[in-house]
């Protein structure tokens, strides 16, 4: 139950006055897509390309926010959608903050991805699908998760027992079944660049 008993407070040091100290703008890359799709390998490797020209980053990866500040939730589908709403919270924090924070987060429905997008100003939000077949992701199965979930030992899994709602109108779409890391790093820089310079 949300107290009624809260008040907005405000303080000298704005978000602007961050980002003209840490020389640029503050977004959200939001990457979303099936487990085993790359997420976190493209986020990581666009990170350091980020961070080894200088810019102020930081790196939100679903495995390792539920082992923290997430390790109370769940995988029901209201599990996943609080999952989500915190790290779009939490998100927005770093945004104000003037970071340029990186998430990589399955995110399966489009609702909540698109409830983030609303806490931020506009073309602060940069969809990014990892769009990869789920055969391919099965292939590569990189924690035996695709496994235990055909056996019937993960329930609520993503693309087996549960859907993914690819973005309708992603900022950016990246291939990675087609293309190497390298391409899909450059096409997510590419578009980045001219939103973060001050």
């Amino acid at each position: 139950m949300k107290s009624t008993n809260v008040v907005q407070q405000s303080y000298k040091i704005s978000r602007k006055d961050r980002e003209k100290l840490l020389k640029q703008k503050a977004l959200v890359l939001w990457f979303t897509g099936l487990s085993g799709s790359g997420k976190s390998t493209l986020a990581d490797r666009v990170e350091q390309e980020l961070f080894e020209q200088g810019y102020k980053t930081y790196l939100l990866d679903g495995d390792n926010i539920r082992h923290g500040l997430n390790s109370n939730i769940d995988f029901t589908e209201e599990g996943r959608r609080e999952n989500i709403r915190r790290i779009g919270e939490v998100a927005k924090l770093f945004v104000d903050a003037g970071i340029i924070v990186l998430t990589a987060f399955i995110s399966p429905f489009r609702e909540d991805r698109e409830r983030v997008r609303t806490l931020l100003a506009e073309g602060e939000f940069v969809e990014i699908h990892v769009d990869c077949p789920l055969e391919i992701c099965e292939q590569r199965d990189v924690k035996g998760l695709y496994a235990r979930a055909r056996r019937g030992e993960i329930p609520n899994f993503t693309g087996i027992s549960s859907p993914f709602e690819a973005p309708l109108q992603p900022e950016i779409t990246v291939h990675t079944d087609r293309n190497d890391l390298e391409t899909c790093v450059n096409q997510i820089l590419s578009f980045t660049y001219n939103r973060i310079k001050p």
